[in-house]
This record gives structure tokens, C-alpha cells and sequence, in this order.
């Protein structure tokens, strides 16, 4: 016999074959169906972050830790909002201030400017054509400053127009009209030095095409450049209600939190919470009153500044015309003339009629805007020249109508007791009014930025100070509950 070592096994026994049930006939297979296979699961849908989100923040609200971070985390936000809404409104402001004091406002002055150069540059030459052969050195001059004048203002005013804008076209065609007109100018003084009578009609088809197309494409060049003044206003002035109504939300928001937590814990002060309040207090204060003192003097340079120097400079530019079409009227000797009713009148005197009434109202407006008397008093002073050169002018017109040319010449372009004088008064008086209404209107609207001087940044350091004592001061009191 063989001997077996004990593994610790239990003994393999043989397989046992299934016995046939006594129930299944012979010859039957004991092998069962298979089972019908079960439908298949459908996959679970997986929630989306945003809906466990959900979940998660409306569980935690059941619990009073869980609504104080919300609380905290809802504070921080409007805080920060408040910040931001008013750092870039006031921004806004503060740009449009600062381009009224530096852009538009300098550039609407070059295209009055332009107008100015051009016109007086136009009297200067028809003066110089009366004169003859004597035109003065000081009349040479004259007119020379004034192309170098409009040629500089010109290229000024095309480095700061916006490339393809109207005013770019403008001023486009003016630097092409200029030496056009300077070249019909010259070949008019070279054929009246030489006393050939062609000079007079090439002097009146430079004063056409000076006022026909180059003063009127001045004149739009400053309607433009007003036009974009008034917008800069219209950027800057208008109140921040959106900053104001989240200020107001975000103090509405803090004082209930704050009267939410004496009524839970009897504590009178939360000192995050009370940091808070006291950042987007100081934030509002600051935004309502800035922007109500840069208001304020922003309307008083226009008031006292821009309209002011509107209307002296159109009355500036009446007198100019006047003294043109005042010179024309010699230089024609009745060759233009238009129908009034049933008169037949000198086309160059009628004009100067029409701009003297022009000039007469603009100085009366303009003394209305004077705001003190030393605005007033070279306005008062130019009504005074005004109303002398209307009378030396009935009188220059009568002696040229009686055919005494020579003294008719004498009364407008002579040394003493001319026209001439009157104007040159009324221009000199009108070029001070001017300037003391632009210091004016430089000191109110440099007032009016200054007054939002750092309010953007400001407001964005106190906002992110006033989020931070927000949730500093909801999380001390988190702190209770652990």
C-alpha cells in the first residue's frame, strides 16, 4: 500500500454524475432553458455643475452659515460693482473734461481762426489794391501774416482731425483753394502796379472765390469743430445715474445686513460691515459731489466762455466782411450791382449794409454775455468805433456817388479820419474781448476737470477696501460657528 503524506487538504472526492429525475422520461435532456436576457439599463444622466451648484447653494441656505456666505459673497460683489460702474463712468467724464479743455474747444478757436486770417487776409488785399503803387509796407504785411496765418492754423488743424472725417475734407480743400487764391491776388497787384484795368477784375474774382468757396468752406470747417465741442459737453456733463442708483442699492444692502445682525446677536457694530458702509459712503459722496463741482464749472465755461466767444468771434468775422466789401465797392466803381425791390444797388455796398447790421447785433449780444467789466468794456468800446464807421462810411459814399473818387478814397483808406481807423478799433477791441473770454474759459473749464481728478481711481481702491471689510466682517461672524 502507498502512503499518502496529510497535506492538511481535505481529500479530493469524484464528481458525483446528476442522477436523472424519476418525473423525466428516458432519453430527455436534464440541460435548462437559458433565462430570457433583461432589458438594458438606461445610463445614469449626469447633473451639470451649475445644477449640483444649485444644490448645493440652496442646502447651504437652509443653514445659517451657509446664507451668511452667501450674504458676504452678495456684499463683496455690489461693493466691487459700485466701484467699477463709477471708476469708468467718471473716467468717461474725466476724458470728454479734459478734451473740451485741450482738443475741442483750441481746435473750434483755429477754425474761427482760419475764417479770421482768410477774411482779414481779403480786406488786406483790397486795401493794398486801392492803394496802387503806394500800398504800405504795414498792408504788405498785413496780408502775408494772415495766408501764414490760415496756412498753420490749417496744418494744425489736419494733425488733430480724424483721418476721412468731414473736417479732414475741408480742410483738404482748403489747402488747395489757398495758393489759388494767392496767385489771382498777386497777378492782380502786378497788373495794377502797371495801371492796366484787367487787375481790378482779377481782384474781384479773388474776393468770388474767397467768399464763394473759401470762406464757406471756413465756415463749415467751424460748424464742424463747434459740433464736436458741444458733443465733448455732452459726454461730460450728463449726471451717473447708474452709479448713483448702485451706491444708493449697495448702502440699502449694508444697513439691512447690518440691523440683520443686531437682532441676531444684540451686537450694535460689526466693524468689517461698518468699513464697508463708510468706503462706498465716502465713494458716493465723492462721486455726487466731483461731478456736481466739474458740472458746475464745465457750464459756466461754456456759459460765460464758449458762447461768449462764438458770438464775439462772428462779430469778429462781420467786421472783417464789412471792410472788405467796403473796399470792393471802390475797387468796382459800380460794375456789381443787385436788385432790391425796384432799386438797383452796389452788390459791395449792400454787403457791407448786411455785415455792419451782423456786427452791430453780435456786439449787443455779446455785451449781454459779459459777466464783468472787463469783458464788457472793449465790447463797449467797439459799439462806440461801430457806430463812428458807419457815419465816415454814409459819408465816403456820398462824395463817391457826387463823383469825387479821390476823397471818397481818402474817407476809407486815407492816414487820419479814415474808415480804416473805425475798423482797425473795432477789430483790436474785439480781439481783447476775445482774449479775456478765452483766459476765462480756460479757468473754468480747467476747474471743472480738476474736479474729477482721481475720482476713478479712487473710487476702484475704496471699492476693493469697502469688499474687503465686507467679507472680513461676515466671516467674523462665520467665526461663531465653528
Amino acid at each position: 500500500m502507498t502512503h499518502t503524506p496529510d497535506t492538511g487538504a481535505p481529500p479530493t472526492l469524484p464528481a458525483i454524475p446528476p442522477q436523472p429525475s424519476s418525473s423525466t422520461p428516458p432519453g430527455t435532456s436534464t440541460a435548462r432553458p437559458p433565462a430570457p436576457a433583461s432589458p438594458p439599463t438606461p445610463p445614469t444622466r449626469r447633473r451639470t455643475a451649475f445644477a449640483e451648484g444649485v444644490d448645493q447653494l440652496r442646502h447651504a441656505a437652509t443653514t445659517e452659515p451657509g446664507r451668511l456666505r452667501v450674504i458676504g459673497a452678495v456684499l463683496a460683489a455690489l461693493v466691487v460693482a459700485f466701484g467699477a460702474v463709477t471708476a469708468w463712468q467718471m473716467t468717461e467724464r474725466a476724458a470728454a473734461a479734459d478734451a473740451v479743455l485741450t482738443s475741442s474747444q483750441p481746435l473750434t478757436s483755429d477754425a474761427a481762426d482760419i475764417y479770421r486770417s482768410l477774411a482779414d487776409a481779403n480786406t488786406a488785399a483790397s486795401s493794398g489794391f486801392l492803394a496802387g503803387g503806394q500800398e504800405s509796407a504795414a498792408t504788405r504785411d498785413r496780408y502775408e501774416r494772415d495766408i501764414a496765418t490760415a496756412a498753420a492754423k490749417l496744418v494744425n488743424a489736419a494733425a488733430n482731425a480724424a483721418p476721412g472725417s468731414p473736417s479732414t475734407r475741408t480742410i483738404t480743400k482748403l489747402n488747395r483753394l489757398l495758393p489759388e487764391y494767392k496767385g489771382l491776388v498777386e497777378r492782380a497787384r502786378t497788373y495794377n502796379r502797371q495801371g492796366y484795368p484787367v487787375g481790378g477784375a482779377y481782384l474781384r474774382y479773388a474776393n468770388e472765390k474767397m467768399q464763394q468757396e473759401m470762406l464757406p468752406a471756413a465756415q463749415d470747417l467751424y460748424t464742424k469743430e463747434n459740433e464736436r465741442l458741444r458733443a465733448d459737453y455732452a459726454d461730460a456733463t450728463p449726471y451717473p445715474w447708474p452709479a448713483i442708483a448702485l451706491g444708493l442699492a449697495t448702502l440699502a444692502a449694508l444697513a439691512w445686513v447690518q440691523r440683520r445682525t443686531y437682532l441676531r446677536t444684540n451686537r450694535v457694530l460689526n466693524h468689517g460691515l461698518v468699513a464697508a458702509t463708510t468706503a462706498t459712503t465716502v465713494v458716493l459722496l465723492w462721486l455726487t459731489a466731483g461731478h456736481a463741482l466739474a458740472r458746475s464749472h464745465l457750464d459756466d465755461s461754456y456759459d460765460h466762455g464758449v458762447r461768449s466767444l462764438a458770438v464775439l468771434h462772428d462779430a469778429r468775422i462781420a467786421s472783417l466782411k464789412a471792410r472788405g466789401n467796403e473796399n470792393l465797392t471802390l475797387v468796382a466803381r459800380g460794375a456789381e450791382t443787385v436788385k432790391v425791390g425796384d432799386e438797383t444797388l452796389d452788390a459791395y455796398d449792400h454787403d457791407f449794409t448786411r455785415d455792419i447790421g451782423v456786427l452791430a447785433k453780435g456786439l449787443a449780444h455779446a455785451r449781454r454775455l459779459a459777466d464783468d467789466d472787463t469783458g464788457a468794456k472793449p465790447v463797449t468800446a467797439a459799439v462806440g468805433s461801430m457806430t463812428e464807421w458807419k457815419k465816415r462810411h454814409a459819408a465816403a459814399r456820398e462824395q463817391d456817388e457826387n463823383g469825387n473818387y479821390q476823397q471818397a478814397l481818402d474817407m476809407v483808406i486815407g492816414a487820419k479820419g479814415a474808415t480804416g481807423e473805425c475798423f482797425d478799433a473795432v477789430d483790436r477791441n474785439l480781439a481783447t474781448a476775445l482774449k479775456h473770454e478765452e483766459a476765462e474759459f480756460v479757468t473754468a473749464a480747467g476747474d471743472g476737470r480738476d474736479a474729477l481728478t482721481g475720482l476713478p481711481t479712487g473710487a476702484a481702491v475704496l471699492a476693493v477696501l469697502g469688499a474687503t471689510g465686507a467679507v472680513l466682517g461676515i466671516g467674523r461672524r462665520l467665526s461663531e460657528y465653528r
